[in-house]
């Protein structure tokens, strides 16, 4: 990427993990206790099974064992990481941070560590922080996980809410990658008018309507907006990875694009919203599955509480 003359360093992804809790939710388990179907839950929002994390497992556990995974991936040691950050709204107390713990456990002892909180978005607002200390070169490895146990803030009697979401953790490693590849652009963005809308008291309280109208518009436009500054069209993505919140909502980001439906990452049916953990967990099931190639251009977009979103244009590979 040259930019005013200068060589400015290729930054991407150059390892990937992540961790799912071994307990499985189904939609039948909630006609048990809740005012709702099978049928309902998977019209409505895409959703069949979710993943709920054990008692004695929090965010910290799990964002260390895709992190784990991830510099595994990488080949890159603990110790040379130089920088954790941890997106999550669910972590295992204030302070310390999920990112400090992890740090301790994996003994990335020259890494400096912060929980980024923005929700859904946390995960893509990592990424770009990230992004800039290498680009810079202030830092050459940076740790990058998205963790929730939003069981800890699911309301189990508002049926609107409680079947949405999941548990689980995802980690990527940056790094500087060649010409060509890695991060091709951004964006990010708030709106501290909708946080009425999606907000936790001692649980989670969602407008869905509101929520809804806010995705359909900002998905699609966010994934545009990044192909423009990237000096790209619509035809040359080759994999969309949405946050995966509602299938409705992934579907209009989908046909903003004019994807085919094999174009588009869809694990919303296994894991439910899993918030910040839901695109890297998503990349790790695509990859995996030989669906995103070395060379493929990738957009990955989500949105969330505060009012959060943020998108990325990426090529794949090292």
């Amino acid at each position: 990427m040259k930019d005013k003359g200068l060589l400015v360093l290729n930054v991407g992804i150059v390892g990937i993990g992540r961790y799912l809790p071994e307990k499985i939710q189904t939609n039948k388990d909630f006609e048990e206790f809740l005012d709702t179907t099978d049928e309902w839950i998977k019209t409505r929002t895409g959703i069949e099974e979710r993943r709920y994390a054990a008692d004695d497992v929090d965010s910290s556990h799990m964002a260390y064992f895709a992190a784990i995974e991830a510099l595994k991936n990488a080949n890159v040691d603990a110790k040379d990481i130089e920088l954790i950050l941890v997106a999550t709204v669910t972590p295992d107390q204030s302070f310390p941070t999920v990112a400090c713990m992890i740090q301790e456990k994996l003994g990335a002892t020259k890494a400096a560590a912060m929980d980024i909180s923005a929700a859904c978005a946390g995960f893509m607002y990592g990424i770009v922080t990230g992004q800039q200390f290498i680009q810079n070169k202030v830092y050459k490895h940076v740790l990058v996980v998205g963790v929730e146990k939003l069981t800890k803030i699911t309301n189990w009697e508002d049926r609107n809410t409680a079947v949405l979401f999941g548990d689980g953790a995802g980690a990527v490693v940056l790094g500087p990658v060649s010409e060509g590849k890695g991060i091709l652009s951004f964006e990010l963005g708030a709106d501290g008018s909708g946080g009425k809308h999606l907000y936790k008291e001692d649980n989670l309280v969602m407008n869905g309507r509101e929520v809804f109208k806010f995705a359909v518009r900002q998905m699609g436009e966010s994934c545009v907006n990044v192909l423009e500054k990237a000096g790209l069209q619509k035809e040359e993505v080759d994999f969309l990875i949405p946050h995966q919140a509602n299938i409705r909502i992934m579907e209009s980001a989908r046909n903003r694009l004019e994807l085919p439906p094999e174009k588009m990452s869809k694990t919303i049916h296994k894991y439910g919203n899993t918030s910040s953990s839901s695109i890297p967990i998503a990349l790790v099931e695509e990859v995996e599955a030989g669906k995103i190639k070395d060379n493929d251009l990738i957009v990955m977009v989500g949105f969330g509480g505060g009012l959060t979103w943020g998108a990325i244009a990426m090529r794949w590979g090292k």
